[in-house]
């Protein structure tokens, strides 16, 4: 009677797990994100993925965390970046033009079209781009 007990006492005190095997994760991922690449961008990936010893998945989505995208330009910037190269046209005729007449002759059109040059530059770097 006593040898009954004691198997029923330590069959009581074990918790009962009718699933067995893994252990539920604690973060599953549950969606997908589909991505068409070429045969040659695929290629890169997993050859990258194979240098590391990881998975392509677990490679992309480390790539993702890690990656830096820099937005795209604004209409304002694209404006100042044709003005720079008019500014750069300019720049180029008075060089020639020094060449011909001499640096003195120039050097306040030079002056001027340089500081209009830096202004937009400080406004093109001032942007929380």
């Amino acid at each position: 009677m006593e040898c009954e007990m004691e198997q029923t006492e330590t069959k009581k005190t074990k918790p009962y797990n009718p699933k067995g095997g893994r252990p539920p994760k604690k973060v599953k991922r549950q969606t997908q994100f589909m991505v068409r690449l070429t045969e040659n961008e695929r290629f890169l990936i997993e050859e990258k993925a194979r240098d590391a010893g990881i998975k392509p998945s677990a490679w992309f989505r480390q790539a993702a965390k890690k990656a830096k995208v820099l937005a795209r330009l604004k209409p304002e910037d694209l404006k100042h970046l044709r003005t720079l190269t008019g500014m750069a046209n300019n720049l180029n005729q008075l060089a020639h033009l020094a060449h011909k007449e001499g640096l003195t002759f120039i050097r306040q059109s030079c002056k001027e079209l340089l500081l209009q040059i830096n202004l937009i530059l400080k406004k093109m770097s001032s942007d929380d781009r």
